[in-house]
């Protein structure tokens, strides 16, 4: 069991941290190479001279639904993958979230949290290595991906429990067994204060 328990969390662990370098990697770098030169370059431009960031703030969308309203009604390729991509990208990491979390009970709230956290530092580092602007409509369409994934996560596993599929069913008796393992540090932990507390009085 404990085996099992460490091949799943090192697998999930693993598939994160590939997530993780490809979301980087294409808002960053633009589905280009890994240039770390090109960054630091970038980034001694933005220190050096302020007014480059002051300028991709002035040109920032600050107004929710704005460039989501544009896309809509635009509908270009490049429209189209900035409003779906921005979606689409977010998704796996709702799932991974809901894998990945010690309670297995991580509420709508705190997928939501994660992923604005996640979605406002890639948009933070754009203006900062000069190589975006800064969108609120971003934020919006990310975290709505997170949303969704942790959406679908339910359903899927919600559907394997009544038709017994194999691999969701492994995930879910591996998310119940740490719920239970949780449970129990929670009440050892209760029942070790309780001690300590009528060993005082």
């Amino acid at each position: 069991m404990k085996q099992m328990k460490f091949i799943y969390e090192a697998a999930m662990s693993a598939l994160f941290a590939l997530y993780m370098y490809v979301v980087f990697k294409v808002i960053l770098f633009k589905f280009g190479s890994m240039d770390f030169l090109f960054l630091w370059q970038q980034l001694q431009r933005s220190l050096g001279n302020p007014s480059n960031v002051h300028h991709r703030l002035q040109t920032a969308n600050f107004h929710p639904f704005v460039t989501i309203s544009q896309n809509i009604h635009s509908l270009s390729s490049y429209e189209v993958i900035n409003l779906y991509g921005n979606i689409l990208i977010f998704i796996p990491f709702g799932i991974f979230l809901m894998l990945l979390s010690k309670k297995s009970r991580m509420s709508w709230i705190g997928v939501g949290i994660r992923s604005f956290g996640l979605s406002l530092s890639l948009e933070c580092l754009e203006v900062l290595f000069l190589i975006g602007s800064f969108d609120v409509d971003d934020l919006i369409l990310n975290v709505s991906g997170g949303l969704i994934g942790c959406c679908l996560w339910q359903l899927m596993l919600a559907a394997s429990r009544l038709i017994g599929v194999g691999s969701f069913r492994f995930f879910a008796k591996e998310q119940q067994n740490q719920r239970s393992e949780h449970d129990r540090n929670e009440k050892d932990g209760k029942y070790r204060g309780n001690a300590v507390m009528s060993r005082h009085q």
